[in-house]
């Protein structure tokens, strides 16, 4: 008799591993989850090959022996690719807590944009987090979300009005009726199509790379890092037919991103930062989107793009990068963390949580509303941040040299 591979929820429905793959989407803002037990069921017999056997033929008993080690190995894998854990009580008493994918190995914060945005919202809003890298998706189904108190918001934009209203922090006070409608705007183009674009060469053009960058542990990290890429890589290109620009060749997807990255580079200027000299929202918007393509695609043309053309994008990242992710360090195109606890020798590996995390303690002023503000222009070296201290110069040797 045949065998199935399958995942029992408590959403009273069984999804066949064997049949569908399509499980979930790394990098997205939008998932799709399922929680509960992987579990192996029997198929009817539709008179094919195994009706013909033989009730008592030994080849046939072998066979449900191999079946059945190979559905323990199958189970054992998908339970490691799906990372399924046991619930585990969070005391959220006023603590942020953070949910979002575990950091990958190059160094930068996420792969995803949504998740690098939300962590840079709380450094710019100096709202004091806790990451939880659990592999847990909101009820929604989305990744980042946070816990407070006990309540679960997930979307970014949710979770920052969630933030604004209950904790009385606001980025956007400073902007008018306009500003605040032009900031908006910014956020759907950036978040609604130039995301896209992102996701494609990430995940399908780019995709060999991206393997490279995952952290998985285990004796089959291999095998479950190109599993989860290649999953990954077919509801990419399913959510992009969807979605409509996925129907684009490859080249015009490319030209849409370039039009995207022309658009906020003239939209930015000679700013400090997007919407002028203080920090707006939207600054953790773009940011987590462009550092994907500043430091998660080597050699594409977005990377080319950005750290050519369009330099001042590659100088508003450094930017922000310098003044709010100070455990974020470069070594020429290599990025670090490291605490300050941390010894030279652990300098060369990547820290996987950041624990409790307060830009508080780095500044002066403390104890003043709305202490995001107030920050110096400078980062935590005492460097200043304007736009003339990121060196032209080295970016365009550093490009002539690749």
């Amino acid at each position: 008799m045949p065998w199935g591979v399958g995942f029992a929820s408590s959403r009273s429905c069984v999804v066949d591993l064997s049949r569908n793959q399509t499980l979930w989407c790394a990098g997205s803002d939008d998932h799709f989850s399922f929680y509960g037990e992987i579990i192996a069921f029997p198929l009817q017999d539709y008179g094919g090959i195994m009706a013909g056997l033989g009730s008592d033929s030994w080849w046939k008993k072998t066979l449900y022996l191999t079946g059945g080690a190979l559905l323990a190995a199958a189970a054992y894998l998908l339970h490691e690719l799906l990372a399924i854990r046991k619930e585990q009580e969070v005391d959220s008493k006023d603590a942020i807590i953070l949910h979002q994918f575990s950091r990958p190995n190059n160094g930068i914060p996420s792969l995803s944009p949504f998740c690098l945005k939300m962590e840079t919202y709380l450094r710019m809003a100096d709202l004091p987090y806790q990451n939880y890298f659990d592999g847990k998706l909101s009820p929604q189904g989305k990744m980042p979300w946070i816990e407070y108190n006990r309540k679960k918001v997930s979307g970014t934009e949710f979770i920052i009005d969630f933030l604004e209203e209950k904790l009385g922090v606001n980025l956007n006070k400073h902007l008018g009726p306009h500003e605040r409608a032009v900031s908006r705007a910014v956020t759907k183009m950036v978040e609604e199509h130039f995301y896209w674009t992102l996701a494609y060469c990430q995940w399908v053009d780019n995709l060999h790379e991206t393997q490279k960058m995952l952290t998985l542990n285990g004796p089959f990290s291999d095998l479950l890092k190109w599993i989860l890429c290649h999953i990954t890589k077919g509801i990419v290109k399913r959510e992009m037919y969807g979605h409509g620009i996925g129907r684009f060749s490859e080249e015009e997807i490319y030209k849409l991103m370039e039009k995207d990255m022309r658009s906020l580079a003239g939209l930015l200027g000679d700013k400090k930062y997007i919407m002028g000299p203080k920090l707006s929202t939207l600054d953790a918007t773009v940011f987590g989107h462009l550092a994907q393509a500043m430091w998660t695609l080597p050699g594409t043309r977005p990377e080319r793009l950005i750290k050519g053309e369009l330099i001042n994008l590659a100088m508003y990242c450094e930017r922000i990068r310098r003044k709010f992710w100070p455990d974020w360090h470069r070594d020429d195109d290599n990025t670090l963390y490291e605490s300050e606890e941390s010894s030279e020798a652990s300098k060369t590996q990547p820290l996987q949580d950041f624990s409790f995390y307060s830009r508080t303690e780095t500044f002066d002023e403390e104890g003043t509303e709305n202490s995001f503000s107030r920050t110096p222009d400078t980062d935590y070296t005492g460097h200043s941040l304007f736009d003339s201290d990121v060196d032209m110069d080295d970016y365009t040797d550093h490009e002539q040299c690749k």
